[in-house]
């Protein structure tokens, strides 16, 4: 009946129709211009026909639809006013509603993952079968936005308010047996068992078995809700999600305010508020920072990608040196995504300490039930703790994570090369000393790199992967796979001092040192930021880091960039190593920490800090909340452009989401460089020009300078 790139029709025994959605040339299906527009077609076809007695939806391809083509819906950000959204959205609106209103009752075979659009042509079917295999979910409100073909408006109608707004606030994938019990689908049978089952529920409608008209009127008329009910639910909600949202994701609040102006009305009026709230939302910064944060995803998931293919073997066997936090951290996180590694200490009570580390982790997983004890039982038999070499010649990839020195690097990776293969690559888990001066203690520094791990593991996603002078392709590609198998996001950069991250984190930090040194109040500054939107300020940063970790970075920081980065004065945190305060794991820092009902640290004010540091530091002065951002984040942004345009981190792009990973930079202002763009780079310039006095930390880039003469953007 019609055969197109993504979509073809054809006709089964018994009158029934099977649309299936299977787009050329790409491994999943997605909701592109051309399946909108070859959908319209052959819903037409399938509306003119005369022998059709009902239809099935399905997929060719392993998942069902992913959502829409989020590259395609890029010009609708932003504030972009050249763009039509209500067109854009429009198109597939009155494909769903013509599907809707077939004389024939219609089924979806949900076979994968449904998200977004994926799940609201589900929803505009009569009934949904769904593979316990499957997914679904109405991700929007993590970009931003809210759902645009009709979520809002039928999710509702099918399983109830509260589901919907559960479901469409927090944005979060369902398996099938949740949407089972919530009504959202009518079935869940095994994927081998999907059509057959997806095709008995059509010939239940067809016989008259199943009412489809029933069905359909209850998601076209209002909300079988009373004025009470409604306000309850609605207005409770609200409260509730606005306090996890936060003031910068109005996305969550809009869906459920869009639900409630529309819980009164019929479907098409329904749908027109709908697409009013998308379209207002996509004009804010904050969906266009987060658009562009999914599509900077995608981008560094496509690079890492690539390097596993050039990988020149599978990494099967792992070995970490050093246990420990840090080491049984690594030890948990590759144990768990399913490959043994061995994990060697110079001691018994380290190797314990890193054993207890992941045995803590996994027994957290059992008490929430997200791990039965079998399954944790087989993950730490994938650990094999041991004090000798012994087996090392047979592992694939080492990361060295032993104390942050180099003397004592040096020592220990030379002893390493002797004892494993000269296949293995042997890669350095530190977050500050050159890899390149590392590989200089190596015979074979081509198969040496670094792996720089964020604390804690496993909840850390980022892992910087680092190219030192001599480091091959094949010791990144190899480094790279491996992380990708540990479940993490690995960015290659290239060796300098601090390499990326610590790099641009030092500059932010001595911002915080300038301005306490000038009076401000670490309080203060802590409560500024924290509303800029960095889960912490820098002094609660400092204390989570570690005094001791700061005082050693700073120094090869120093070493390395004399020229912006040489302290000239005792600073605060200078003082604070000096009294012995660490941080939360001494107790004392900035703020001084008990822990609380849970064992987790509580921070408290503590006047012995203020006491500290009143010798030197200058009198009491209160900054604007724009000055103290001017003097945080300069430092930090002019040195991340710095890293771009040395070719240290290979785009923008990579850059922000280094930081958003790996430091908790704000997500909803999409990345530094994101953030630069939206102010305007003349806007930047103007902001370090303010405090360029201070030091050359806080000067502009001439490169920066230069694309606010021009009206340049980072992100094109």
């Amino acid at each position: 009946m019609f055969n197109g790139s993504a979509i073809s029709v054809k006709m089964l025994d018994g009158g029934i129709a099977e649309l299936n959605f299977d787009l050329e040339g790409e491994s999943v299906n997605k909701f592109n211009s051309l399946t909108v527009k070859e959908l319209g077609e052959a819903l037409e076809i399938l509306d003119n026909a005369d022998d059709v007695k009902g239809l099935l939806v399905t997929s060719g391809k392993p998942v069902f639809i992913v959502g829409a083509d989020i590259t395609e819906f890029v010009p609708l950000f932003g504030g972009n006013g050249d763009v039509d959204v209500a067109g854009h959205l429009g198109k597939n609106n009155d494909n769903l509603n013509m599907l809707e209103t077939f004389d024939f009752p219609s089924v979806v075979a949900i076979n994968g993952y449904a998200m977004g659009g994926g799940l609201e042509i589900c929803l505009a079917c009569d009934f949904r079968v769904m593979s316990t295999a499957a997914k679904i979910g109405l991700p929007e409100t993590k970009l931003g936005i809210i759902p645009g073909w009709g979520g809002t408006v039928r999710l509702p109608r099918i399983a109830g308010a509260d589901t919907a707004i559960d479901w469409i606030a927090s944005g979060k994938e369902q398996k099938a047996e949740v949407a089972l019990k919530a009504g959202v689908v009518d079935g869940v049978v095994a994927p081998e068992d999907l059509r057959e089952s997806a095709l008995k529920v059509l010939q239940d409608a067809i016989d008259g078995k199943l009412d489809f008209e029933e069905r359909r009127d209850q998601k076209d008329e209002p909300l079988k809700l009373n004025e009470t009910e409604a306000m309850m639910v609605f207005e409770t909600s609200k409260a509730f999600v606005k306090g996890m949202a936060g003031p910068h994701y109005p996305a969550p609040v809009k869906a459920i305010e869009v639900m409630q102006h529309a819980a009164r009305k019929y479907r098409d009026d329904a749908l027109d508020i709908e697409q009013e709230a998308f379209a207002e939302l996509a004009e804010t910064p904050v969906a266009e920072s987060l658009v562009g944060l999914f599509l900077s995803d995608q981008l560094i998931g496509k690079k890492a990608k690539g390097w596993e293919k050039k990988a020149d073997k599978k990494v099967e066997r792992a070995a970490v040196l050093g246990a420990g936090i840090m080491g049984g951290g690594i030890a948990y996180q590759s144990a768990i995504k399913g490959t043994p590694i061995k994990m060697k200490d110079i001691n018994q009570d380290g190797l314990d300490l890193g054993l207890s580390e992941a045995n803590k982790l996994l027994s957290k997983a059992v008490k929430r039930k997200k791990m039965t004890v079998e399954k944790m039982g087989e993950t730490l038999a994938r650990i094999d703790p041991t004090l000798s070499y012994d087996n090392f010649d047979d592992v694939d990839v080492v990361v060295e994570a032993v104390v942050e020195n180099p003397k004592v690097k040096h020592i220990v990776l030379s002893e390493l090369e002797d004892k494993v293969s000269e296949d293995t690559i042997i890669a350095s888990n530190t977050s500050t000393i050159s890899i390149t001066y590392l590989a200089e203690a190596l015979k074979r520094p081509e198969n040496f790199c670094g792996m720089h791990f964020f604390n804690p593991v496993h909840r850390m996603p980022l892992v910087e992967v680092i190219r030192g002078e001599k480091s091959s392709d094949t010791a990144i590609a190899r480094t790279v796979a491996y992380a990708n198998k540990m479940g993490k996001k690995a960015i290659v950069v290239n060796d300098c001092p601090g390499f990326l991250v610590n790099r641009v984190l030092f500059p932010y930090f001595a911002g915080f040192m300038d301005l306490l040194r000038d009076g401000a109040d670490f309080q203060q500054v802590d409560k500024v930021m924290e509303k800029f939107g960095w889960p912490m300020g820098p002094a609660y940063l400092m204390d989570v880091v570690g005094m001791d970790t700061g005082h050693h970075g700073q120094a090869v920081m120093a070493e390395g960039f004399p020229d912006r980065m040489q302290g000239t004065y005792k600073t605060a945190g200078d003082a604070m190593y000096e009294a012995d305060r660490l941080g939360q794991k001494n107790g004392l820092g900035f703020y001084k920490y008990e822990m609380d009902k849970k064992g987790k640290p509580k921070k408290l004010v503590d006047e012995a800090a203020y006491e500290l540091l009143a010798p030197i530091t200058a009198e009491r002065k209160e900054f604007t909340a724009e000055e103290i951002i001017a003097r945080m984040m300069v430092p930090m942004a002019t040195e991340l452009a710095r890293c771009l345009e040395e070719g240290i981190v290979g785009s923008a792009a990579e850059a922000d989401m280094a930081l958003v990973y790996g430091v908790g930079f704000p997500p909803f202002r999409g990345g530094i460089f994101r953030w630069i763009d939206q102010m305007g780079a003349e806007a930047f310039v103007a902001m370090s020009d303010q405090v360029k006095e201070l030091g050359p930390l806080y000067d502009a880039t001439e490169t920066q300078r230069k694309m606010a003469a021009e009206g340049a953007k980072y992100y094109v």
